[in-house]
């Protein structure tokens, strides 16, 4: 499986928002003339490619609503010239109105990665949206009248919703819950992009202890962010790369596998899966000395990876053959095709490569067709595995493989699931891939298979816990949501 690349609003926000108030003047009509045909080229190649490579590019919004959204943008985009990085945010946003978390153009990192290095200031406040009401998550402001917990009702006179949906057209995600964790993580990053330059906000809130409050909240430089992250107090923080097992004082085997590929600094191969299974065989092994009688295996903050790596895993404690998807179906098309000859390329003449596979896969098909590519079934370790119960500790932000891993658990009853929903899908539209627009460069990602879950059930939600474990908007001094997750699993006994 890839790696995540993850991020709907109402058709009047994404159609208000299409381009900047104001484009930078060419400097002569021909010139300009140019670089509006070449938007425009662009554009019709954007739309054609997604026709013909997305799996599905109308799973969640319908085709003609689509059709006069690109008409609308064509001509705008003729109406005037437009700077290559705004032209970069109105193609995001086309692509992101199709509400496909794989389907996606990358903001220009390396821009804003500068225009904090030259000072730039940004937007000061993480937000975290619990149902419909938005909380400061992490506040950079250093001003003392605003504070993490507080609960926001406006900004700018906006409801605070209203105002993230703004931000939210650019983000590639298949439900809002999904595109609100995403904006944890980015938004003071997704507002510049947004075109917002503001050097301060006013900010609506009201304190946990009901204080209702008017902020002027000022935009921050970066040294400013790090001087608030500095006199922050102590707080727990997961650390999402760490690999950890031990035995905890109640006897439970605690397993933090971190991420499904190899994170070691001296890696060569990041897909070779060596290492990591040595490192959970001998967890495992050492869980089943020390007479544990369950094993709990975090997977919060958890950014996916490979089934290569998490199959042995989820061996040592399956009581029956498994696979993490009945039906891995792909769409043909000319950019999957011409992405996996790169592949087999490098592959060499390995004939288990799932490259040389795929190659074979699609020999023979038509574009535009399906081919269904097998999965197949992994084997428990049989006698020598874990025999306990086992539980999974899993959050919104458990992304990609990891949420398969909890569905495999989940749906085969290997396993009882703790924690909060993920907002990443347990039945999605993956296996992403790239084509490039011919005018500007810009690379588009596109998902060009359906992956189900094990039960089969197409339905675009994440893996819901058997057991809810709320993780708080603001993080205790310890590992609160830990410490809940061993209480439930002591509490329910061996078995």
């Amino acid at each position: 499986m890839p790696l995540p690349s993850k991020f709907f609003f109402a058709l009047a926000l994404v159609t208000a928002a299409l381009l900047p108030a104001a484009c930078a003047a060419p400097a002569t009509k021909g010139a300009a003339t140019e670089r509006a045909s070449a938007a425009q080229t662009d554009l019709d190649r954007l739309y054609h490619g997604l026709q013909a490579s997305h799996y599905d590019l109308y799973a969640r919004r319908p085709k003609a609503e689509y059709d006069a959204l690109y008409l609308r943008m064509r001509r705008q985009l003729g109406a005037s010239a437009i700077e290559p990085g705004e032209l970069r945010r109105v193609f995001q946003r086309f692509v992101a109105y199709g509400n496909v978390a794989h389907a996606a153009i990358e903001p220009p990192i390396a821009e804003w990665e500068e225009y904090r290095a030259d000072g730039g200031n940004a937007f000061p406040l993480v937000l975290r949206v619990v149902g419909d009401r938005v909380f400061v998550q992490d506040d950079y402001s250093g001003i003392e009248t605003i504070a993490p917990g507080d609960e926001v009702h406006s900004i700018d006179g906006l409801p605070a919703l209203d105002w993230l949906g703004r931000v939210r057209t650019l983000v590639s995600a298949d439900n809002d819950y999904l595109a609100h964790t995403q904006l944890e993580t980015r938004l003071p990053m997704l507002v510049w992009w947004h075109g917002d330059r503001a050097v301060q906000y006013l900010v609506e809130t009201n304190t946990p202890e009901g204080l209702h409050r008017r902020v002027t909240v000022p935009a921050r430089s970066r040294a400013e962010f790090a001087t608030a992250s500095a006199a922050a107090p102590a707080r727990f923080e997961l650390d999402w790369n760490e690999r950890v097992a031990r035995v905890t004082e109640e006897g439970i085997g605690y397993l933090r596998p971190g991420p499904f590929y190899d994170n070691r600094a001296d890696s060569t191969n990041p897909w070779d899966p060596s290492a990591f299974r040595s490192f959970i065989d001998g967890a495992f092994a050492s869980f089943i000395d020390a007479g544990a009688s369950a094993v709990l295996i975090d997977l919060r903050n958890n950014p996916g990876g490979d089934n290569s790596f998490s199959d042995p895993m989820i061996a040592w404690f399956a009581d029956k053959p498994f696979r993490f998807s009945p039906e891995f179906d792909i769409r043909v098309s000319e950019a999957a095709t011409a992405a996996n000859v790169k592949r087999v390329e490098a592959a060499g003449s390995d004939p288990e490569a799932v490259s040389v596979k795929l190659a074979a896969a699609y020999a023979g098909k038509r574009a535009g067709s399906r081919v269904s590519f097998p999965i197949p079934l992994v084997q428990p370790r049989g006698d020598a595995r874990f025999t306990g119960s086992v539980y999974l500790l899993i959050n919104r932000h458990s992304y990609s493989n990891a949420v398969l891993v909890a569905a495999i658990a989940q749906d085969y009853g290997f396993a009882t699931v703790l924690g909060e929903e993920t907002a990443d899908l347990a039945s999605t539209y993956g296996a992403a891939e790239k084509f490039t627009l011919p005018r500007s460069g810009i690379e588009v990602t596109f998902p060009k298979a359906r992956i189900l879950r094990p039960n089969g059930d197409p339905v675009a939600r994440g893996v819901v816990p058997d057991i809810a474990i709320e993780t708080p908007v603001v993080p205790a001094k310890t590992d609160v949501v830990l410490d809940a997750a061993l209480r439930a699993i002591v509490k329910r006994g061996p078995g």
